[in-house]
């Protein structure tokens, strides 16, 4: 692929056959270069069990490829038709209270079901046998939002499958579990099921195991189709698409199995905010494989799942798109092309909307067609990042189960609290896995560890002279989710200078006053925690003495901690000095609002605020967008956007 890839969901099977040939008409008047398609179409193409309908995806894909617009051909598995549950009800989920579901929506299939793979596979066969060298093929898209998960018997056979490969013994499985509370102990692999709805809490090791199965199940479904696509076009692209910020999936696991990231995207229109996470969700997606990622959905305006759904503001929809090119996205695309007339989503927008052509956003689709366009020249260009956050799923899973300190901790919560005084400060970081080598970075931000695997990462990192900051209940836990002895946190005690005796988890009404002569006074809120210091700087403390910001020396390093949460102001600062401590390279810090990111040699500056906004560009610059010259200072109005290069010459 080459240039930014520009286009959305086509579900043709939705339309009668003459509208198609307008369809590719005003793609093509809009700069579209590529759909995807097929991806809710198994009904149509296997109408019953082993019928093949493939004459008018033929024709689709011909009529396609003759206006010059590239497919990313989808597997249909996402959505099995009526008749896969009607015939064969074991194929449908059953969900944590013990009801099957049934058919009549999307995604009612159970993961581990031989039936519904078997079924599915010989579809995905066929598929790529017939399009394998169709020239409009360019990337498989297998799925869709892969997510789904099951309780049934078919799932407790496959879950113990797969715990005898992990623990090997029911010896090793009760010790893992510490089944010796409650008398759970289990003597016979046919007594161990999956998490169901019980009197009481439910044992935390088996839901934490539960939750890495559901994971690799999903994982491994992704990889059954995806060998099949493989062994009939080994040279094309497989990808499927992440369904937001999710934590259902190990997105670390997965991306190493697909050839390319893909992301599905929906911010709050009313949600003045949004840009910030969604500016964490792009560098996310960059960072899950280390490079360009495609921006598979978005809404063209409203969405029609929300409680309330307003269309978006005129302009917003270039400045979100612009927004992921800049972090490293080589393709934008929607859900959908055409606004369907019927069905569940009819209420969701599309690029063509229910007004037509002759509308606001389709204006709007054609103008951010040739904005894409003048933007060739990034695509496969790299964002350089001199800071990394930890994002671990297994911690994610752990550090959420039940029956801990404050049932309102939520790991999403607590990185976009870190996060958002890296935005504010014109920062861009990657993302990093806690297993990962951290040489290439200055500040390392670890938003929360409860759960420790190896603290060797972190521990090399800053003795070879990194800067590190950890936040509050971490190194409670280890992998079995057991706790470490002798206070928090546990094996990160040495790197960080202390250790924590009690958290006490705040009430939403506490805002206790913080005193620090390198931060100045500041509130605090959510959580802090009874410490003794072994060995730590206190850089901020309440007016009682307890600490709760603490550095501490580390070999050629310092290893910051923060045991409670600043407030938004004194967040910013404190990561300031974070960033100063690490000498990571200056950045101008932006007016708030408005996003400056670096990808290759283009400077993108984007205005989320609602009001214009001149910010200082230093030296001379031509804009992608525009082609006119830009010398020392650029305005930009609401949703206003800019790509910068330095003027040759």
């Amino acid at each position: 692929m080459s240039g930014i890839r520009y286009g959305g969901d086509y579900n043709p099977e939705q339309w009668p056959e003459e509208v198609w040939a307008e369809d590719v008409a005003l793609m093509r008047r809009a700069g579209v270069t590529t759909v995807t398609v097929g991806v809710f179409s198994w009904a149509r193409l296997e109408p019953r069990p082993g019928e093949r309908d493939f004459g008018w995806l033929d024709r689709v894909l011909d009529l396609l490829h003759a206006g010059g617009i590239e497919v990313f051909l989808a597997t249909p598995t996402a959505s099995p038709p009526p008749w896969l549950g009607h015939r064969f009800p074991e194929t449908l989920p059953v969900d944590f209270d013990g009801h099957r579901l049934a058919y009549g929506s999307r995604n009612q299939f159970c993961p581990s079901s031989p039936v519904y793979r078997e079924h599915a596979l010989a579809l995905v066969a066929d598929l790529a046998r017939r399009y394998a060298d169709h020239p409009a093929l360019a990337l498989w898209h297998v799925g869709n939002e892969l997510g789904q998960v099951c309780h049934c018997d078919v799932t407790a056979a496959h879950f113990r499958q797969w715990l005898r490969a992990r623990h090997g013994t029911l010896e090793e499985l009760n010790d893992a579990w510490h089944t010796a509370f409650w008398s759970q102990r289990y003597g016979a692999w046919d007594e161990v099921i999956p998490p169901r709805r019980a009197p009481y809490l439910i044992n935390p090791g088996q839901r934490l195991d539960f939750a890495r199965f559901c994971s690799d199940a999903l994982v491994e479904s992704f990889r059954a189709e995806r060998d099949v696509l493989r062994r009939f076009t080994p040279d094309v692209p497989v990808t499927t698409n992440f369904m937001g910020l999710q934590r259902t999936v190990d997105g670390w696991a997965l991306a190493g199995e697909e050839d390319v990231v893909s992301h599905d995207w929906y911010p709050d229109p009313d949600d003045p905010e949004s840009h910030v996470l969604s500016a964490l969700g792009f560098d996310l997606m960059r960072s899950l494989k280390r490079g360009p990622w495609l921006l598979m959905e978005q809404a063209a305006s409203a969405v029609n799942w929300r409680r309330r759904n307003p269309p978006k503001p005129a302009g917003q929809l270039r400045a979100q798109s612009v927004q992921a090119v800049a972090r490293g996205a080589d393709a934008v695309c929607f859900f959908q092309w055409r606004a369907s007339r019927g069905g569940a989503e009819k209420f969701h927008s599309g690029m063509v909307p229910h007004a037509g052509p002759d509308s606001r956003v389709f204006r709007e689709v054609e103008a951010l067609g040739a904005d894409l366009a003048a933007l060739a020249p990034v695509a496969g260009a790299p964002v350089v990042a001199e800071v990394a956050v930890v994002l671990d799923w297994e911690n994610w899973w752990a550090v959420e189960l039940d029956a801990h300190p404050s049932g309102d901790l939520d790991l999403l919560d607590r990185v976009r609290d870190c996060y958002r005084p890296l935005f504010e400060l014109g920062v861009t970081p990657d993302f990093v896995p806690a297993s990962a080598d951290l040489s290439a970075y200055r500040l390392v931000v670890v938003p929360n560890l409860y759960l420790v695997r190896d603290p060797e990462p972190l521990r090399s990192f800053v003795a070879g002279g990194g800067t590190l900051v950890v936040g509050f209940f971490s190194g409670v836990v280890d992998e079995r989710d057991q706790v470490f002895p002798g206070g928090y946190p546990g094996p990160l005690r040495e790197l960080l200078g202390l250790r924590v005796e009690e958290v006490v988890p705040l009430r939403p009404d506490e805002a206790p006053v913080c005193s620090s002569e390198a931060l100045g006074e500041f509130t605090a809120g959510f959580w802090r925690e009874d410490l003794v210091v072994e060995g730590a700087e206190v850089v901020a403390a309440l007016d009682d003495g307890t600490p709760v910001v603490l550095r501490h020396r580390h070999g050629a390093g310092a290893a910051w901690y923060m045991a409670t949460r600043p407030a938004a102001d004194a967040a910013v600062r404190l990561f300031g000095r974070l960033l100063a401590d690490a000498g990571a390279t200056p950045v101008p810090r932006p007016p708030r609002g408005v996003e400056v990111v670096r990808r290759g040699e283009v400077l993108f500056l984007v205005n989320h605020g609602a009001g214009e906004v001149s910010l200082d560009v230093p030296g001379a610059h031509v804009d992608l967008l525009t082609g006119g010259a830009v010398s020392g200072s650029v305005t930009l109005g609401r949703f206003g956007v800019a790509a910068l290069v330095p003027q040759s010459g």
